[in-house]
């Protein structure tokens, strides 16, 4: 009976393990999208990785701000063409699973632009909403 239970929570251990992978796959390809819909010069597909509320929350040099349109405004406002947009790139640091529906990620960002580069670190806190990965709040500096 012991030996079971050893096989039975070792076995369990596993599978949740391969469930995380495969969770942190979809998020980073999510990220991947972005990061090449960004460079495309396409915001509203950028955005598809936010969560389509009034309750995302995204935290920048600004201040708090809530709302995915709010946001979209702000990109708008700070990267009016594709040449201010630049080459987007991401660098993961750091990814953990915080339960089977959220996830934070943290890492770092850099745009290459003809005007001067920019670069910084970003803090995310993802949820699985309707089976799909959103970004909920997004702490970027």
């Amino acid at each position: 009976m012991k030996q079971l239970l050893t096989a039975f929570f070792f076995l369990s251990g596993i599978f949740y393990s391969v469930a995380q992978d495969v969770e942190l796959q979809k998020i980073e390809s999510i990220l991947k999208q972005q990061q090449e819909r960004w460079n495309q010069g396409d915001l509203e597909g950028y955005m598809q990785g936010y969560l389509p509320s009034d309750s995302l929350i995204f935290i920048g040099k600004s201040g708090v701000q809530y709302g995915w349109k709010t946001t979209l405004e702000n990109y708008r406002k700070g990267y009016p063409d594709k040449a201010s947009m630049g080459i987007l790139h991401f660098e993961i640091i750091e990814t953990r699973a915080l339960s089977p529906e959220y996830y934070s990620m943290i890492g770092k960002w850099s745009l290459q632009r003809d005007k001067g580069n920019l670069s910084g670190h970003f803090s995310l806190i993802w949820k699985k909403i309707n089976h799909e990965w959103k970004i909920v709040i997004d702490h970027s500096s």
